[in-house]
Order: structure tokens, then C-alpha cells, then sequence
């Protein structure tokens, strides 16, 4: 086997950039710098923390991140930081107290997507029009649906409210690191759904209309292949604010995270931090 050279490389962590093709295609981001990862399997990589974290949107220094690379002062007062993101059923831009109405209505005021996704298993979920099949790789599921298509972030979260009372709404990460779900019939799945929420999905139509909310039919199940030669039988988690050095031998990339012979790192969770990056 040919052995890759030594490299290092140093800079800002934030979210790997994806791209689906056969197998997912993964590159690191460092500030302005992207190393290729997938070639890297098998070989033995170092993380080091060196020390800083820059808040991913004003630059300030920071003790601690907040919301995946935010400082306090831009978490307490940012709309992308505030609870209606993770909880859009709780949007409350129509009663004047958004943080930000321009950003709302550019990301929030825009298509959506509620969809269906075999992570941990199956899993409801919503996301941007432009952020598919994106959102499915980022959560490490082999297989993604989209399910209704509509107009704001807010319907789609009630949409989703709706639905996660037969279906889940959280991936089990461990789970989903050690190894992939069992292959299941999507379409048929979303049927199901579908008839046993219908009251309540009719109760949002008739509020919104059924141009706001289109139920989507004929769409297809996207398949994902990650690059994981080997899964963890037990998942142990890296802690850069606790063990700034992680190294051991790259097995596999699956979601956002790094599976090492040593244990697994959430590399979105270490947005902002400055690291050194090292094959050796």
C-alpha cells in the first residue's frame, strides 16, 4: 500500500464539506485551507488544540464556544443562535420579537424540506431547500426522503411537531457509529406517516393552504455510502477542552465525525477551534 507523505496543517476547524458521490467525498477545513480526508483512511492522524477558539462571526477570542463556534456575546444576541432554530415550532417572528428580522425573512422565509432519514434508524426532520442531500450526510444516514416541501422554516416545524409523535426526531449517534441501519422502504414508511397523522396535517393545511404545504409523492430514496472501513464496537468520544492532542489511525468518516482506532470526534462541534493537523 502506498503511504501517504507527512503533512501538516494548521488553522480554524469547521464543519467537513461533503459531496455525494459513490462513496461521500470529505475535506477538512482549515480557515481557507481544505484537506482531503477520504485518501487519509488507514493512515495515522493527528488533532492538536493549540489553544484558541475565534468566534465564527465577529472574530473575538473566546474562552468557550457557544452554539458550534459562536461567542457569548453573538449567541445571547444572533437569530441563527436563537432556540426557535433548533425548535422551529417555536418561531416567534410574527409576534415582533425576532432578534433579527432581515436574516428571518432571508433563511427562515425561504423553502423547506421535511423529510425522512435512516441514521440510528428512522428519523424525521427538516431543513433548507438547498440543503439536501447535505443535511442527511452531516447525520451519518444511508438513506434520506424528502416528504413535504414548504414555504417557511415555522410550517415546517409544525409539520415535523406533527409527525414526530409516530416517528423519531433525534439521531443516536453512538448508535449510528457503529455501524449502518438496516436498509428500509421509505416511500412506505412516509404513507404510513402520512395516514396516521393526517388530522393534524389536514388541521395545517386549512391553515396555510395546500399550495404552502405540498405533500411530495413522487420523489426517490436517496442511497449514501460513507468511507468507513472499519466501525467502533464501543464509542468512546474525544474532548478537545479536556485532551487538546487526539491521534490514532483514521478507520472511517461517517456524519461529521472522525472514527479513529482511539475513538470518534464530532468535528462540528470544534467549529473555531485552532488546531494543528497532522499526518504521521
Amino acid at each position: 500500500m502506498e503511504r501517504i507523505m507527512a503533512l501538516k496543517a494548521s488553522g480554524h476547524l469547521a464543519k467537513m464539506d461533503v459531496k455525494l458521490d459513490d462513496t461521500v467525498s470529505y475535506q477538512l477545513p482549515l480557515d481557507d485551507e481544505r484537506v482531503a480526508l477520504n485518501g487519509l483512511i488507514g493512515e495515522h492522524i493527528s488533532i492538536e488544540h493549540l489553544g484558541d477558539i475565534h468566534c465564527v462571526h465577529c472574530g473575538r477570542r473566546s474562552k468557550k464556544s457557544f452554539s458550534q463556534g459562536y461567542c457569548y456575546p453573538c449567541f445571547i444576541k444572533l437569530p441563527q443562535c436563537d432556540t426557535c432554530i433548533m425548535s422551529p415550532e417555536k418561531c416567534h417572528f410574527h409576534q415582533g420579537t425576532c432578534r433579527d428580522p432581515e436574516w428571518g425573512e432571508k433563511y427562515c422565509f425561504t423553502d423547506h424540506f421535511v423529510y425522512l432519514a435512516n441514521s440510528s434508524g428512522v428519523k424525521v426532520g427538516i431543513t433548507r431547500g438547498d440543503q439536501l442531500p447535505t443535511r442527511w450526510i452531516d447525520q451519518g444516514a444511508t438513506q434520506g426522503l424528502p416528504i413535504f416541501r414548504v414555504q417557511t422554516r415555522y410550517q415546517a416545524g409544525l409539520i415535523e411537531d406533527c409527525l414526530r409523535e409516530h416517528v423519531a426526531d433525534k439521531t443516536h449517534w453512538q448508535k449510528m457509529l457503529k455501524g449502518n441501519a438496516e436498509p428500509v422502504d421509505l416511500p412506505t414508511i412516509r404513507d404510513e406517516l402520512m395516514t396516521k397523522s393526517e388530522s393534524g396535517l389536514e388541521f395545517l393545511e386549512q391553515e396555510f393552504g395546500l399550495q404552502a404545504l405540498q405533500r411530495l409523492y413522487n420523489e426517490t430514496t436517496t442511497e449514501i455510502n460513507f468511507p468507513v472501513h472499519e466501525f467502533p464496537e464501543k464509542v468512546k468520544s474525544f474532548n478537545l477542552d479536556k485532551q487538546p492532542l487526539v491521534e490514532g489511525v483514521l478507520k472511517g468518516i461517517k456524519g461529521q465525525y472522525l472514527i479513529l482506532d482511539t475513538g470518534v470526534i464530532n468535528i462540528r462541534k470544534y467549529t473555531a477551534y485552532n488546531v494543528q493537523f497532522s499526518v504521521n
